[in-house]
């Protein structure tokens, strides 16, 4: 009788040893999940303007940090990263031979874009949260929508998601 009990009890351990692999393997895959395509509104072309005016956001730091103990006390790391969207964006249109102004200038109007950065969601995955961002290219003569970039971000910091994001969004937009 005695194995009898002992042979339901292993049993019964097996299943809870199971359903919680299971849930292990639910919360890793869904935080190894891909970040969602990057996606375009396109309604002209960016290559037709060769000035860009960025409208100016505000810098985010952001920091992360861990702390462990051992035997002779607790330890803690921190790590904070800054992030300007407005500065990131500019380094990636200058690099691709856009001329950024400080100021719209009339005279400039037809060859000019407006860019505006916006953060337009969160998503929680696995552990973490992503943040996306949309980034707009409008006409400055027009104000008509030229093409616009939306894509997400994840990293060690919040600065990190942005970053991430704006170069996914600006690498989208740049390959049409």
């Amino acid at each position: 009788m005695l194995s009898n009990e002992n042979s339901i009890n292993r049993r019964s351990d097996m299943k809870i040893i199971r359903f919680l692999g299971v849930i292990l393997a639910g919360v890793l895959m869904s935080n190894c999940a891909p970040l969602r395509m990057a996606t375009t509104i396109n309604n002209g072309n960016i290559n037709d303007y060769q000035y860009v005016f960025i409208s100016p956001t505000e810098t985010l730091t952001s920091s992360a940090g861990s702390l462990y103990g051992g035997n002779y006390g607790a330890y803690g790391a921190t790590t904070t990263k800054s992030v300007n969207p407005s500065d990131v964006i500019a380094g990636i249109l200058s690099k691709e031979g856009f001329i950024v102004l400080p100021e719209l200038r009339p005279e400039l109007s037809d060859e000019t874009l407006i860019v505006n950065y916006g953060e337009s969601g969160r998503r929680n995955r696995g552990l973490g949260y992503t943040i996306e961002v949309t980034i707009q290219f409008i006409s400055a003569r027009t104000h008509t929508l030229i093409c616009s970039g939306t894509a997400e971000g994840q990293g060690e910091t919040e600065a990190d998601d942005i970053r991430q994001a704006i170069t996914r969004s600006l690498s989208a937009v740049l390959a049409k």
